[in-house]
């Protein structure tokens, strides 16, 4: 076979076999020459190149419908526009946008003025866009031209790196905020003292070294508290593994918190002895920083009540209940956060950190378990923590 061209070899024998034929017919040779000649050509005339294949046209990889179903399952919101009008918004952006913006003007699908501004621009670019569906998020908008047509839009969802980096600003701003004030005044008051020049009286020198040893234990709670805080948002989503009898626990807990000096004020109820999967140290601070904020932000004159019962679930209930000021309802949602305070005078009068309901929240998270705070003004505030009980696969089987 040449290429491009198949040899008809049964033509060439029918011609052959003819030939011979008509040499024993007695026909003259010449002529049967002739007749051979001509019938071989006209076999390669008539079988030329095969012709070439018609040509199926290619289905166009960038159709509306082949765009619309590479885009839908992607869980960035994407969006293609046509001159300016929302031909195709995936899923994630129709959730983000609403589906009633495809087919509608981009002015008219994003009402925000920087969006609008990169949408109509001639060249790609990006822009930094807030509040574009809901109050607060923060979105980073991409947009490449693909043709005088086409344009495809990407949409970034960076409001939690927002909210972290400025709880991260407000944790530094804070923490500096709470180490310089008890450091300015141990710095104020030993450059008083140490004055050659100043004549301070006894009575005066004794108070003043009163008060350094105030603001540097002060000081070294708050630097205890931050590294406890570290740690435990450290450990935030180790698993415990620990069988941990919490009675005993509540009991070695409280009488830490309360000491000797308060002890008496302190009412135990606690009828049950449940074993959770817990880390020892870590439940026994939760209990201490709850009996202490009980402790300090109570009626002097009223005890404080530590229970621990098993609930409806089998799971352990402890409650710390003070009788006191109470707290306003809105500041209650606020209390978990760090260095937050109702009171900030009285807190720092009394040595709190403001981190202690902050440590006690990622101690309980870390424990799968629940953290309730209700309080009413005048009559006291009760913290409740729920922590699932250990259940021995053994129990199962019997």
């Amino acid at each position: 076979m040449e290429q491009g061209r198949t040899i008809p070899w049964p033509g060439f024998f029918i011609a052959a076999a003819t030939s011979v034929a008509m040499a024993l017919a007695g026909i003259d040779l010449w002529l049967v020459l002739a007749v051979a000649l001509v019938w071989a050509g006209s076999l390669f005339l008539v079988t030329g190149a095969p012709p070439a294949p018609t040509a199926v046209p290619e289905k166009n990889p960038f159709s509306q419908a082949s765009i619309t179903q590479l885009m839908e399952h992607s869980a960035t919101p994407l969006l293609m526009t046509d001159r300016n009008r929302v031909a195709i918004a995936n899923e994630a952006a129709r959730k983000v946008l609403g589906a009633h913006i495809v087919g509608q003007d981009v002015r008219m699908a994003f009402r925000h003025p920087e969006a609008i501004a990169l949408m109509l621009r001639d060249r790609p670019g990006s822009a930094l866009v807030q509040n574009l569906a809901r109050r607060k998020d923060i979105w980073r908008m991409n947009r490449q031209i693909m043709d005088e047509r086409f344009a495809v839009v990407e949409l970034l969802n960076q409001t939690s790196e927002a909210q972290i980096s400025r709880a991260h600003t407000d944790f530094v701003a804070n923490a500096s905020h709470e180490l310089r004030t008890p450091l300015a005044s141990i710095i104020g008051y030993v450059e008083t003292l140490s004055d050659d020049l100043a004549a301070v009286p006894e009575a005066t020198r004794k108070k003043f070294l009163k008060t350094i040893l105030a603001e540097a234990n002060r000081l070294q709670s708050l630097v205890s508290d931050l590294m406890s805080l570290s740690r435990v948002e450290a450990e935030k989503y180790d698993e415990p593994a620990e069988r941990v009898k919490l009675r005993k626990l509540v009991e070695t807990a409280t009488r830490d918190a309360a000491g000797e000096a308060r002890l008496e004020r302190i009412d135990s109820d606690l009828p049950a002895d449940i074993t959770v999967l817990g880390d020892t140290r870590q439940l026994e601070q939760l209990v201490r920083n709850l009996v202490d904020n009980a402790l300090k932000y109570g009626d002097p004159a009223e005890n404080v009540t530590v229970s621990l019962v098993e609930d409806d679930n089998g799971d352990a209930k402890l409650t710390v209940q003070d009788r006191g000021d109470g707290i306003a309802p809105e500041h209650i949602p606020h209390l978990t956060r760090r260095f937050y305070r109702t009171d900030p005078g009285r807190s720092r009068a009394s040595g709190g950190t403001g981190l202690g309901l902050a440590i006690v929240k990622h101690i309980v998270e870390r424990h799968c378990g629940r953290l309730d705070i209700s309080s009413e003004v005048g009559q006291g505030t009760c913290v409740t923590v729920r922590i699932p009980a250990f259940a021995d696969k053994a129990d199962f089987l019997t």
